[in-house]
């Protein structure tokens, strides 16, 4: 099965972004294809490079990079949801690329199932 996935929240003020890597890391494992994650409303702080995590704590634009570099997934952050929020290209986290909600439509359109994670 193919599956899409859109991430509404953010990586710390949500449990909907750990619940999304969670799934997409489980359906890869099992041999489903992911491949696209759309970042969304708040959702677009996973790809803040300047994020810092405590020590102790999970690093999920981190997590996200290295799982779109080891499975070939491709990380779309929203551009009008970035720019909101600060978020450009010399902002974003390795793995992460920006462009438009057509990405969204398209990954909606090609997938047998567009998960979305968060309000």
């Amino acid at each position: 099965m193919k599956f899409g996935i859109l991430i509404n929240e953010g990586p710390f003020t949500h449990q909907a972004s750990d619940s999304a890597y969670h799934f997409t890391k489980a359906a890869l494992e099992k041999g489903h294809e992911v491949p696209r994650v759309f970042f969304y409303y708040d959702g677009v702080n996973n790809a803040n490079k300047f994020s810092a995590p405590q020590a102790d704590d999970r690093n999920l634009v981190k997590l996200w990079g290295e799982m779109a570099s080891q499975h070939n997934v491709d990380l779309v952050v929203c551009v009008a949801a970035g720019m909101r929020r600060g978020i450009t290209e010399d902002s974003l986290a390795e793995g992460f690329r920006i462009s438009g909600l057509g990405q969204l439509v398209e990954a909606g359109i090609g997938c047998d199932r567009l998960m979305m994670f968060g309000d």
